[in-house]
């Protein structure tokens, strides 16, 4: 199947970087939604990427379809035996109508085409059904590494990352959101990474695939050279801390 064209492809050039370098989500967070949920039969994790989330979903419901614009990224995906991936937009899932009962979305929904995919979560939800999204921006390693951090994200890679970036830096408080809302607890992510694996995971944000495409330099790793006197050895772990901002709305 070749791959839709009409969707905002940021992430398959580096789709083998995003597999592996990616936080992982918390069980908690699955384990409040399917306490949600009314039924537990079909969910759908749209916009999957390498399938994180619905691996997160899998324990908790009988099927969960994974559907992503890009075919790398599902070509990398992975997941248990009830997940099913396939390469589908979220705007046209081909999914039958009335048939989830939760619909989520992981760190994809500032890239979607919100005034089409709205009607499409209406349309393949069922009544009661849920609807969830969350995404994680500024990762936190400490004090002494804050302002370095800070100055890499925001001020050298600022003018590379999408005009669409601002609603994770707003904490999804102001994307757009037309279901009745469902109060969550605070989630947060939490990895324990030794320097090289931060490394891989900056090099998986599409503004350093900017970066790179425009200046022809990689700014990971003099980034990395430069902070490796305040993370002590290479080789020692810190704990890394993403807070996580979440919507979760029912479907009336």
């Amino acid at each position: 199947m070749s791959e839709p064209s009409a969707y905002l492809d940021l992430f398959s050039r580096q789709a083998a970087e995003y597999a592996k370098s990616r936080p992982t989500y918390p069980t908690a967070l699955f384990d409040a939604l399917a306490t949600l949920a009314t039924r537990r039969e079909t969910a759908w994790d749209c916009a999957t990427g390498n399938g994180q989330a619905a691996a997160g979903l899998a324990p908790h419901f009988h099927t969960v379809v994974a559907t992503d614009a890009s075919a790398e990224q599902i070509r990398h995906a992975a997941g248990p035996p009830n997940v099913r991936f396939r390469v589908a937009t979220a705007e046209q899932s081909s999914l039958p109508a009335n048939s989830l009962d939760v619909v989520t979305v992981a760190q994809a929904l500032h890239w979607l085409d919100h005034d089409r995919f709205y009607p499409e979560v209406r349309r393949v939800t069922a009544t009661g059904g849920l609807f969830a999204a969350w995404s994680y921006g500024a990762c936190h390693a400490g004090d002494d590494l804050e302002g370095a951090l800070r100055e890499f994200e925001d001020g050298l890679l600022g003018a590379y990352w999408h005009p669409n970036r601002h609603w994770v830096d707003e904490g999804y408080r102001t994307i757009p959101f037309p279901f009745p809302e469902v109060e969550m607890p605070p989630f947060e992510l939490r990895m324990r990474w030794s320097l090289s694996q931060l490394g891989g995971y900056l090099g998986s944000w599409s503004a350093v695939a900017n970066y790179r495409r425009a200046r022809r330099v990689d700014p990971v790793a003099p980034f990395v050279e430069r902070i490796v006197k305040l993370w002590g050895s290479p080789e020692d772990t810190r704990e890394i801390v993403w807070p996580l901002a979440l919507r979760v709305g029912r479907l009336e």
